[in-house]
């Protein structure tokens, strides 16, 4: 076939685009090449920061997964293939930029240290070359990527969020170009420029990442206690009752609900009781077993029944130690202890204690302070009987270290009524009333408030960078509050580094954070 003739007019306008091309090359201004430096060690930080709390987050779950497989497998699987994909697509777009620079630069190129920022043919040559080009790979990956992602997160902020971030499509207003996404992102894109846009898309993978563990690990509640069955106790005050006093006990069913109480059968009759409190007087010396059931309905209605069968012993008058709060006691903590001596009066009673001091309240009631966090207290109770001191018995309790608080931003309701607000969603007038965060052991058995001194708000702004602010003491910054109050709706920020110092005069950094959404 014979060869179209180019018009002279035509050749010349051929070689002004040649020309107008070459003059753009070497106009690429030095300041908007090193603004594309700065952008890429600010995403590069923003990513970094992503993959250590990631990375905390793993650990997490394999202790999860250690201490309960059965209920955490489904879900430690599911972050498993999270992080292949993950760092499958991190590693292919880390080789790409190694490969672009070293094809500017040479086979010594170095990503970190790059010579020829402005050379406009490495990116086009690596991504768009015909039959070895990676654009194309690239985009399939990011595209497979974001799909598998999206088929796990439920909520549609997030899901909006993430393929948004991960998006593969070009502008409306560059579509009539009749460029694919490749050519747009990577044809006669200077080399600084193109590592750029692989950083970003390194942090917007770690960022898609993070969201997805969080979801997954609060399907699991990790810093809770596991429970994989539903069975029934009787908590009695003492398994030995002395002969004319009283035994008593808590039948629960764990976990209970507390919108929902069960039915609790002593024998076959009801008891009567809002919280499940069994008392009973015992007048004979003997061993004697408290048996019933259960009965209550789980979500789908069905009747869920448990039986339950105490022994206890009734026994002639002994001395009688119980902790008011807790079976255990905690080091450097108050713990109420009641002491009592049936027959005896309570100022004819004497307690020591070893490692830790024992302070007397009054009326058999004491304050124990534990020392040392793995060495038992002892308590010696001695009564006088007859004129002389009687040693009535020996008593061991197991010393623990307070366990951590939970971070909250107390916050009030339409009604002015107070509550703790530990994650989610809240609204910003809300949120911006609050003030500032605190910190309790909150679990039913204790309510014990802790000092907060000092927390760190994470921010992400619209280039993905995370923006730290830290306050040093428990109330939040202006930077912090501007900040807030420049948050749109459904976007997130987290709570985290709140540091503590409890009644034990020790002071922690929380591992958890609060995570925040505008509502």
């Amino acid at each position: 076939m014979a060869k179209k003739k180019i018009t002279p007019r035509q050749k010349m306008i051929n070689l002004m685009y040649v020309v107008l091309m070459a003059m753009l090359a070497m106009n690429v201004s030095s300041d908007v090449l090193k603004g594309f430096s700065l952008v890429d060690e600010g995403l590069n930080r923003t990513k970094d920061n992503s993959s250590v709390q990631n990375e905390a987050i793993y650990a997490t779950l394999e202790d999860a997964m250690k201490q309960n497989p059965e209920k955490t497998r489904a879900w430690y699987q599911k972050a498993m293939h999270v992080k292949a994909a993950t760092d499958s697509l991190y590693d292919f777009a880390e080789q790409l930029k190694v490969d672009i620079v070293r094809e500017a630069d040479g086979k010594d190129g170095d990503v970190h240290n790059i010579k020829s920022r402005d050379n406009l043919e490495a990116a086009t040559h690596v991504m768009l070359a015909p039959g070895v080009g990676k654009g194309a790979k690239l985009k399939a990956a990011i595209d497979g990527y974001r799909e598998k992602v999206l088929r796990i997160i439920n909520d549609s902020v997030q899901r909006r969020i993430i393929g948004s971030n991960l998006s593969t499509e070009v502008p409306s207003t560059l579509s009539g170009l009749g460029k694919n996404w490749q050519e747009y992102m990577f044809e006669n894109t200077p080399v600084v420029a193109a590592v750029t846009l692989l950083t970003k898309l390194q942090t917007d993978v770690k960022q898609a990442e993070s969201q997805i563990l969080h979801k997954l690990i609060s399907n699991i509640d990790v810093k809770d206690v596991r429970v994989n069955q539903i069975s029934a106790f009787v908590i009695p005050s003492s398994k030995t009752v002395v002969r004319g006093g009283s035994f008593s006990a808590d039948i629960v069913m764990a976990a209970v609900d507390t919108t929902q109480r069960p039915d609790i059968y002593v024998g076959n009759t009801l008891l009567k009781s809002s919280n499940g409190h069994f008392e009973t007087v015992c007048n004979s010396v003997g061993d004697f077993t408290l048996k019933g059931y259960i009965v209550m309905h789980n979500g789908n209605g069905e009747e869920i029944r448990r039986e339950f069968e105490q022994p206890y012993t009734v026994v002639e008058p002994s001395a009688t130690v119980s902790a008011t709060l807790m079976n255990m006691l905690y080091a450097g903590y108050q713990n109420p202890i009641s002491v009592s001596v049936p027959g005896v009066p309570a100022n004819k009673i004497n307690v020591s204690m070893t490692n830790g001091t024992l302070t007397k309240k009054g009326n058999g009631q004491y304050v124990a302070v534990p020392s040392k966090v793995g060495t038992d207290a002892v308590f010696t109770v001695t009564a006088e009987n007859e004129g002389r001191q009687q040693q009535m018995g020996k008593f061991e309790f197991h010393v623990r270290k307070l366990p951590d608080p939970t971070g909250y931003i107390e916050v009030q309701d339409a009604s002015g009524n107070k509550d703790r607000f530990k994650g989610g969603r809240i609204s910003k007038q809300v949120l911006l009333t609050a003030g500032g965060i605190g910190a309790a052991i909150d679990d039913g058995l204790l309510n014990i408030a802790f000092r907060v001194v000092g927390f760190e708000t994470v921010f992400v702004d619209r280039m993905g960078n995370a923006m730290p602010e830290v306050s040093n003491s428990a109330s939040f910054t202006p930077n912090q509050i501007s900040r807030i109050r420049s948050l749109s709706r459904g976007k997130i920020f987290n709570i985290s580094r709140i540091k503590v110092i409890g009644p034990d005069g020790i002071q922690r950094t929380l591992p958890s954070s609060v995570e925040v959404i505008i509502n």
